[in-house]
């Protein structure tokens, strides 16, 4: 068991494997683990979908900018986001205030393969195949990689590999900022 200093964030494009990489962080970590996406239904009472329906995307993603302001009180743990929350600055803004940012990566195969069977995926309903998937991958690429500390490829890997990969990469990137101080 481990006591982290600061939040894991672990973003990227829906069905990369946040949420089965940070359930596998929390179990090696003996940390907490959060999942934005789980919050939010919690306290609205109904699924994403429903959500997106009723209340619209900017009330969803207001609702993931408040989210991120209560995580500031949190015991530092694993917190698994919602696939757009670094589409806001603020957001990103925040998440590096309160931890450490890891992007998740994969293929738009891989993402398909993952998210075919979904249906609370309402930014894909209607276009769940990976050409769509691909395009909306490549606009949202350049801001998941400018906000990301760390970057972990989960292509081929089962969720503990990845946890693995990311727990090595932070150590390694512990180790140089120890260095050149």
């Amino acid at each position: 068991m481990r006591q982290l200093q600061e939040h894991i964030f672990l973003i990227g494009f829906m069905g990369v494997g946040k949420t089965s990489t940070s359930r596998e962080l929390s179990r090696l970590l003996g940390v907490t683990e959060l999942d934005t996406d789980a919050m939010i239904v919690e306290q609205e009472g109904m699924p994403i979908t429903e959500i997106f329906a009723s209340q619209g995307e900017e009330y969803f993603r207001q609702a993931e900018t408040a989210l991120l302001d209560k995580l500031r009180s949190q015991e530092p743990c694993i917190v698994s986001c919602g696939g757009g929350m670094v589409m806001r600055p603020e957001n990103v803004v925040k998440m590096k205030e309160q931890g450490r940012i890891c992007l998740l990566c994969a293929s738009p195969e891989t993402i398909y393969d993952h998210v075919k069977d979904s249906t609370n995926r309402p930014l894909l309903n209607g276009n769940m195949n990976i050409p769509y998937i691909a395009e909306m991958m490549q606009a949202r690429d350049p801001k998941y990689r400018a906000a990301a500390d760390i970057l972990v490829e989960t292509d081929g890997c089962r969720p503990a590999e990845v946890a693995q990969k990311l727990l090595q990469a932070m150590e390694t990137r512990r180790s140089e900022q120890i260095v050149s101080k």
